[in-house]
């Protein structure tokens, strides 16, 4: 028997890699097949092609284990709707987690801050004094103790602001404490010490300059950052990025809609080898572009009249 015209079309190899991906993760997990229904499947559409992919009424498919939606796929995964994953907002486990440590410890080093600049005033220190006096093992100065307190001011408004706020802040705020810390270091003993800096203050300068780097990297700088990571989005690949197209790519009008449909329903029948020649084309012509909107571009160039 000769081929058939669908087995005749060329597909990209990048197409056809995903395809047998597709029917590895189908044969190995026969629970993710798509359910079908009397209600959802039609014996065949209306041009004589085979029944389209199952969807419900949303036009999102019907996948057994999928969580129940209303809407579209929210931009850096999950959903838009029913237990979505959304910019670290209601986030458990390992994400929560990083969220709860930078803005503890953000409020931690903010209060010894805080306690140091208020012994400072109540002691009545001589504000450019560079001498000073000795605060809780400590050499302060009026001056000093402003800046204390504005710093661990600076702390709580960001820790109030959000994790990727108060991530940032510790870090500027870590690297500005060491370079405080060999500044103050060199002019030890002299009329440039405005800060009355003691040895002790070099130290603890240096050990908080290191603590809130720490902190401010914690869970941003990694490799293998959580799904519910406040940090996930800046830290995709390039090839991650594809995975979730942009908002303004989705579908906005009924014509865009039922391509959509039909760019998948032809995409699954391709995988399964039960795709008609005009779907065989159309999912090879799409293979050649990236972005959703691209591709669903391609499609609907298809059922536009040809000049001529």
């Amino acid at each position: 028997m000769p081929p058939s015209v669908a087995q005749r079309v060329t597909i990209p190899a990048s197409a056809q890699f995903q395809f047998r991906e597709y029917d590895m993760a189908l044969s190995l997990r026969p629970s993710l097949r798509p359910r079908r229904t009397a209600a959802a499947t039609p014996a065949s559409s209306p041009d004589g092609h085979p029944p389209a992919f199952p969807r419900a009424a949303t036009g999102t498919p019907a996948f057994r284990g999928a969580p129940a939606s209303s809407g579209p796929p929210a931009p850096g995964g999950g959903w838009a709707s029913g237990g979505a994953l959304a910019s670290g907002r209601g986030t458990s486990g390992a994400g929560a987690r990083v969220v709860a440590v930078q803005r503890i410890g953000a409020v931690v080093v903010a209060a010894v801050l805080l306690g140091f600049g208020l012994l400072g005033f109540l002691d009545g220190l001589a504000y450019f004094s560079t001498e000073g006096g000795r605060i809780a093992g400590l050499s302060s100065n009026g001056l000093l103790s402003t800046v204390s307190v504005v710093t661990a001011a600076i702390l709580v408004a960001a820790a109030i602001r959000g994790a990727r706020t108060v991530s940032t802040v510790m870090l500027v705020l870590g690297v500005l404490f060491l370079l405080s810390a060999f500044a103050n270091l060199a002019v030890l003993g002299t009329s440039a010490n405005i800060l009355a800096f003691s040895m002790s203050n070099v130290v603890f300068s240096l050990c908080a300059g290191l603590l809130l780097l720490v902190l401010g990297a914690y869970g941003r700088v990694s490799g293998n950052l959580p799904p519910d990571s406040p940090y996930r989005t800046t830290a995709m690949s390039p090839d991650d990025a594809d995975l979730g197209p942009e908002p303004e790519q989705y579908a906005a009008t009924p014509a865009e809609r039922a391509a959509e449909r039909d760019m998948r329903a032809a995409e699954l029948a391709v995988a399964e080898h039960r795709a008609t020649p005009d779907q065989a084309r159309r999912v090879a012509a799409m293979a050649r572009v990236r972005t959703r909107a691209d591709r669903r571009q391609v499609w609907m160039q298809f059922d536009r009249p040809q000049a001529g």
